[in-house]
């Protein structure tokens, strides 16, 4: 079992050209998924959208990017990243989970559930106002 962490970055239709110009800086494999691909679009506009981006270099760089609906409030520096926390084991990322959720203040925003992309997937704001988004890692055999 391992666990990582990486920045995710928050954006509102930049997310594809701030992930192309990552590469172009740091190099690695970069992989996208739509809105349209997980059947998540919310609308034609929506459709194209990043819902899941990540760049990794073989050097251990690593960033993730979407694109906030916009249905969602967004304002560009405000609540601009998460910290994603990727495991290969549901019983571990679930324990961190609770930890992070224990205790006043904590809000779930996401429940902790199965979602396109992954078997296991939840985002919570923890008692210091620090967004955390936590999944069980698998290969991605999309576009």
């Amino acid at each position: 079992m391992s666990l990582s962490t990486t920045t995710h970055i928050n954006l509102r239709g930049d997310a594809r050209a701030a992930l192309e110009h990552y590469r172009e800086v740091f190099g690695g494999e970069l992989t996208i998924a739509t809105y349209a691909d997980a059947g998540a679009a919310a609308g034609p506009d929506d459709a194209d959208l990043v819902l899941w981006g990540q760049l990794e270099s073989a050097d251990g760089f690593r960033v993730m990017a979407y694109d906030v609906p916009a249905h969602l409030p967004w304002e560009q520096g405000t609540n601009g990243y998460f910290v994603s926390v990727r495991g290969t084991d549901a019983a571990v990322v679930e324990a961190r989970w609770e930890r992070l959720a224990a205790g006043a203040g904590a809000a779930v925003v996401v429940p902790l559930g199965p979602a396109g992309w992954s078997p296991l997937y939840g985002m919570l704001r923890d008692r210091f106002g620090v967004v955390w988004v936590l999944d069980v890692a698998v290969a991605y055999d999309g576009a």
